[in-house]
């Protein structure tokens, strides 16, 4: 059977991971790409509830994973949940192209298991201070991609995001970063351009074609 590419989608509570999705989605679909979405929550379906009332995606392509314990253990320690979630979503829809797979909101240690994904999103936002990326948590300096969301507060949360901009790069030691505005937009079509490129191995300019 045909399977999915696999995209992990972590980072601390609040820091913008259900707004991403929602931003990204709608426009990997205009891009032609078949996708659907498996969200952890510790005891709740909250993300993926949102997400089917928001109506990016027909609700029987998103799937809520209620991990009953620390959200590390179902992405990273023991992802069996998730795996079973995804095979469930590849045997509904065999035509997928890439499945999202939104970790329950933790800290900066958090990182997902290569057995699980194929390539993963680090998500944090500027409310969280200037001070992240000095920080080395492991799911900053390790992720694939890092979204440094919330930009457009930074001048009312006292964060500098000069000295973001300085430092991340610094910390990250080249690996791509992208600075976001999912209110607005900005910086998002980066985003799909690096899941384009980097996990369906599309070009961005033809992946509609």
């Amino acid at each position: 059977m045909p399977t999915a590419a696999r995209l992990g989608i972590g980072g601390p509570v609040g820091s913008g991971k259900t707004a991403l999705l929602e931003g990204i989605v709608p426009l990997l679909i205009q891009r032609g790409i078949e996708v659907a979405i498996v969200t952890n929550d510790l005891l709740t379906t909250e993300d993926a509830d949102r997400l089917k009332n928001g109506g990016i995606l027909p609700s029987d392509r998103i799937v809520g994973v209620e991990t009953g314990s620390c959200p590390h253990t179902a992405i990273r320690e023991d992802p069996t949940m998730n795996l079973l979630a995804v095979q469930d979503l590849e045997g509904l829809f065999p035509n997928l192209d890439l499945i999202l797979i939104e970790s329950g909101g933790d800290n900066l240690a958090s990182t997902f298991s290569y057995d699980l994904v194929d390539a993963y999103i680090f998500v944090i936002d500027v409310g969280a201070g200037d001070d992240i990326p000095r920080k080395n948590g492991p799911g900053f300096v390790q992720s694939d991609l890092v979204a440094i969301n919330k930009i457009d507060i930074a001048p009312y949360v006292g964060a500098d995001l000069a000295l973001i901009r300085q430092q991340a790069p610094v910390h990250r030691r080249g690996k791509p970063i992208v600075y976001t505005n999912c209110k607005t937009g900005e910086g998002l079509t980066e985003v799909v351009d690096f899941i384009l490129k980097t996990v369906l191995f599309r070009n961005p300019v033809t992946a509609n074609v």
